[in-house]
C-alpha cells in the first residue's frame, strides 16, 4: 500500500467508474482504511444507454436504477460511507457552491490520499472536469483563508488519478501500478452489479491482465496476477527511493 494510508477519499464522476477504474484497489484499502465515496452523478445522460432503451423510461427510474446499483458495488468492495451529490452530467458544470462542498467534504474526511479521475480523458470531458475539481478543491481545503464554520483546514493530500478508458489516445502515462490480485474477485462481483454498461465488463477484466502483466514485468513478483494503473497528481516526496 502507498504510505499508510488510513482515510482514503474517493470521488467518482458517475455511477460506476470507481468500479471500473479502481475497484480492486478500493477493496484492498476498505480492509484496513476509512474509506469515503463521494458519486457526483449517477451518469443518468451519458452513461446510462442501455436503460434508455427501455420503453417509457424516466430520468427518475434510471437514477433508481443506478443507485441500487452502486449501493450493491460498494458493498462488494466493502464501502459504506457512500455519498451521491446527483449533479447532472454530460456535461457537468462545477459551481463555487459546488466547489465550497468538496472542500467542506474534504476537510470532513482529512483524506491521506484522494483517488479520482486523471487530468486527460479523451473522450469524457466530464472526467477531466472532475479531475480539476478535485485538485482545485484538495488545494483550497488547505488554506486558511478559506474559511468554513467547524470545517478546520486539512494537510495536503496525495491524489491518484484512475486510469482513462482509451489511455493512450489520453496520453496517460502508469506512474503506479497495484497489485489487486487479493481482491479481484471482488472488483468482478462489483463490475456485475452495473447492469447498465455490461459492455464494460469484459474491457475491465482484460484491462486488469494487462496491468497484472506489467506488475510482474516491473517488479519480477511473478504472484501478481491482476492489478490498476494510476498516475500521480503530485510527486513522491521521501527519505529513501521507493
Amino acid at each position: 500500500m502507498i504510505n499508510n494510508t488510513k482515510n482514503l477519499l474517493v470521488v467518482s464522476a458517475h455511477a460506476a467508474d470507481f468500479v471500473w477504474r479502481g475497484g480492486g484497489t478500493i477493496a484492498k484499502y476498505a480492509k484496513y482504511a476509512n474509506v469515503s465515496l463521494v458519486i457526483l452523478s449517477y451518469g443518468a445522460r451519458g452513461e446510462s444507454n442501455d436503460l434508455w432503451k427501455a420503453e417509457g423510461q424516466t430520468l427518475e427510474n434510471v437514477k433508481s436504477i443506478r443507485r441500487n446499483e452502486i449501493e450493491a458495488a460498494a458493498k462488494c468492495l466493502g464501502v459504506s460511507d457512500i455519498e451521491i451529490w446527483d449533479y447532472e452530467d454530460y456535461h457537468m458544470k462545477i459551481t463555487g457552491e459546488r466547489m465550497d462542498q468538496l472542500v467542506r467534504k474534504i476537510r470532513e474526511v482529512k483524506p491521506d490520499s484522494i483517488l479520482t479521475h486523471g487530468p486527460r480523458d479523451a473522450f469524457n470531458p466530464d472526467h477531466e472536469t472532475v479531475s480539476q475539481f478535485v485538485f482545485d478543491a484538495s488545494v483550497l481545503s488547505t488554506s486558511n483563508g478559506v474559511r468554513m464554520e467547524g470545517f478546520p483546514t486539512a494537510k495536503q493530500a496525495r491524489i491518484f488519478g484512475f486510469e482513462p478508458h482509451q489511455s493512450e489516445i489520453s496520453d496517460f502515462k502508469p506512474e503506479v501500478i497495484l497489485d489487486i490480485t487479493e481482491t479481484y474477485e471482488q472488483k468482478k462481483a462489483a463490475m456485475n452489479c452495473f447492469k447498465a454498461q455490461q459492455h464494460l465488463i469484459n474491457y475491465y477484466s482484460a484491462k486488469a491482465e494487462l496491468r497484472g502483466n506489467h506488475a510482474r514485468r516491473c517488479s519480477g513478483n511473478n504472484e501478481y496476477k491482476y492489478a490498476e494503473a494510476f498516475t500521480r497528481f503530485f510527486p513522491y516526496v521521501g527519505g529513501e527511493f521507493v
